[in-house]
């Protein structure tokens, strides 16, 4: 495991966006190595913190301790926080922030399978359940693989991909997954990029369903947050990025086609509002925090219109 320190992405620009007052009860909806959770708790509020990593649960037990009551640690997927604080009596709070995609613990840590910097079992479950990226590779069709690898990781030249990993199965390592990779695809050392990113990050995405859960756990952020609550949102690439552009855009009120996961409505009144446009780091942060680069804050405040209910 690396000793290098986690450092929350556009920390000051989150809270900036969440703009938190003593008293406040607030959701960190992806608590990880609790960045975004200190800062908030250091601003007076009341932090629910949800992750379904269980080592991020168990790491985050001390710190619940040092703020002796005032954070609330839930080991639950984020699309899961209006039913959860609903259970526990909160029916509304004043702001959610989400930080989506793979944490810097979980890919610093080799055993956990998220990375090929360093060799390790090819696992990629951030919740340690449920199918591993290894079972998938090793079982699914050619053609299931390369629709993972051309949707969730844009890569143009995913049949070739796929037939390359079926050749080679059974596949146990990141280490392995990426030799293949690079080899089917040309790679040659010292290219400014490795191709083999691409479907790391899709096969990610698929093993863990995040674009499914980050639709669901928008949903359930504007159930939860009150009249005036904020809901400020950071992704990573382009695919999550889309989807929150178009849940701010689809709530704002403005005609549009709406998203087909939720029902067609006409004239609806905005159920965000102050939505924001895409806010980048800094040059000074991706130079202090590499892995800054990529991301994208997007934040808006929720209005008194009634939330909206998710097409069966």
């Amino acid at each position: 495991m690396s000793a290098a320190p986690h450092i929350p992405v556009l920390l000051d620009e989150v809270v900036a966006a969440l703009d938190p007052k003593p008293g406040d009860v607030l959701v960190d909806a992806t608590f990880g190595a609790g960045g975004y959770s200190r800062a908030l708790l250091d601003r007076g509020a009341q932090v629910h913190a949800f992750d379904r990593d269980p080592d991020a649960i168990a790491s985050g037990a001390a710190m619940e301790a040092e703020f002796d009551g005032r954070l609330t640690l839930h080991p639950h997927r984020f699309s899961q926080m209006a039913a959860e604080m609903n259970h526990i009596g909160v029916a509304h709070v004043d702001g959610v922030v989400m930080d989506i995609g793979v944490s810097s613990m979980q890919i610093d840590q080799a055993e956990r399978g998220f990375a090929f910097s360093v060799d390790g079992p090819l696992d990629m479950r951030m919740s340690q359940s449920g199918m591993s990226a290894a079972e998938f590779l090793n079982t699914a069709e050619a053609d299931e693989i390369a629709d993972v690898l051309y949707t969730y990781g844009e890569e143009r030249q995913s049949r070739r991909v796929a037939r390359a990993i079926i050749a080679a199965r059974p596949l146990e390592t990141t280490g392995e997954l990426a030799r293949i990779i690079r080899k089917a695809l040309g790679y040659r050392p010292g290219a400014p990029k490795d191709p083999a990113t691409r479907s790391f990050q899709a096969i990610r995405i698929h093993v863990n369903g995040e674009l499914d859960e980050l639709r669901q756990g928008l949903l359930a952020a504007e159930q939860l947050l009150a009249n005036g609550g904020r809901l400020a949102v950071v992704s990573f690439h382009s695919l999550e990025d889309r989807i929150v552009k178009r849940f701010f855009n689809d709530a704002s009120g403005k005609a549009g086609g709406a998203s087909r996961h939720l029902p067609q409505t006409e004239g609806s009144p905005a159920i965000f509002s102050s939505i924001s446009k895409a806010i980048r780091p800094s040059a000074k942060e991706t130079e202090r925090n590499p892995r800054a680069r990529s991301s994208t804050l997007r934040h808006a405040v929720r209005t008194n219109a009634p939330a909206r209910e998710v097409a069966a």
